[in-house]
């Protein structure tokens, strides 16, 4: 997969290609977006990983994380589940 950039430098990926990780139609996940369900974040890399940049999408408890090479070209992708905290657990 190839992550395009606009001109503003942000980062295009396609919404058939993120529906199918997510595992919904193309309807649904637009729905999602629509609703702002979906949230992104980017981290550029920095000492043995400059070059690099780190793409997430979170969907409810889903995530998607793509490391992008220089070309902006997926290195690595994975999709995890993130697990609630427990009840009555507090953060610090």
């Amino acid at each position: 997969m190839l992550i395009e950039r606009d001109a503003n430098g942000d980062f295009i990926l396609a919404s058939s290609e993120l529906a199918e990780r997510f595992g919904l139609s193309l309807a649904d996940l637009r729905r999602h977006m629509r609703h702002g369900a979906v949230v992104s974040s980017v981290e550029i890399g920095t000492a043995e990983h400059a070059g690099t940049k780190r793409v997430s999408l979170r969907l409810g408890n889903r995530l998607w994380r793509a490391v992008l090479n220089d070309q902006n070209e997926v290195q690595h992708e994975e999709m995890s589940v993130i697990r609630p905290n427990s009840p009555g657990r507090r953060l610090r």
